[in-house]
């Protein structure tokens, strides 16, 4: 495992040091180069959360994943820089009716004398930029409007401000979670009939401009500066092509 072919697969340039500029880039080129997708679940390929592994698929073979593949080769790369990092359970909260279990791994980063939530791991309006842990203070990123809260529950939850409204995105408990924790949870979104993730096709990918996402076989293109999307329906046959070109994926 190489921290510099790591960097190199990220297209982060420069010296990687252990400071919030730092830790915002790797965060975006993260967000930018490596897709968020679900093929391996689909096809039957067992997820393996070995951090060797995981570099085999995501930095040498090119590959993405979804939030415990994802943040866990992040949340290594981070310590080999030399960040203080923590990992924790979340709940993905954005679209639920009501309160769902805690399938989400999140990352708190420390920095620069504060904390920091940092996550690459979800193909949907995460902040491509650390967030500071904070109350009540909104942050802009990308057009978009960001803030954390305080809930009596589900304690500090992640909102986003979507037509005038801020909606919960997520939120975590301050309970450290070790490496073997993510086994179980990794289990039942393979296996499990209620799970979203072996339903269909899931791919998103960060651009400079906006995302690409596969929601199915719906591929979708999205534009934050002018905020027009487009999307089509493509043929079963077209989806290799379409995962090549927009995703870097090859399966």
């Amino acid at each position: 495992m190489n921290v510099n072919r790591y960097l190199e697969r990220i297209g982060f340039g420069g010296e990687a040091k252990p400071d919030l500029a730092t830790l915002s880039k790797l965060q975006y080129r993260h967000l930018t180069s490596v897709p968020y997708e679900n093929l391996d679940i689909l096809r039957g390929v067992p997820l393996s959360l070995e951090p060797m592994e995981l570099y085999d698929k995501i930095v040498v073979r090119r590959r993405g994943g979804y939030c415990f593949e994802l943040n866990a080769l992040f949340g290594w790369l981070l310590c080999e820089i030399g960040f203080e990092t923590v990992s924790y359970f979340a709940r993905f909260l954005f679209g639920e009716a009501g309160i769902p279990m805690r399938r989400h791994r999140v990352i708190r980063v420390k920095t620069e004398g504060g904390f920091y939530l940092a996550d690459v791991g979800v193909g949907s309006i995460i902040p491509e930029y650390p967030l500071k842990i904070a109350e009540n203070e909104p942050k802009s990123i990308r057009g978009l409007d960001y803030m954390f809260s305080k809930d009596a529950r589900l304690g500090w939850v992640q909102n986003v401000k979507i037509g005038g409204k801020w909606k919960p995105l997520f939120s975590f408990t301050e309970e450290e979670q070790l490496e073997i924790d993510f086994v179980q949870p990794n289990f039942y979104c393979q296996h499990s009939p209620d799970s979203i993730f072996n339903k269909k096709n899931m791919a998103a990918i960060r651009t400079e401009n906006g995302k690409y996402s596969l929601d199915g076989n719906t591929f979708k293109e999205f534009d934050w500066q002018t905020g027009e999307s487009r999307e089509c329906e493509c043929a079963d046959g077209e989806i290799p092509g379409i995962l090549k070109k927009y995703f870097g994926i090859e399966v």
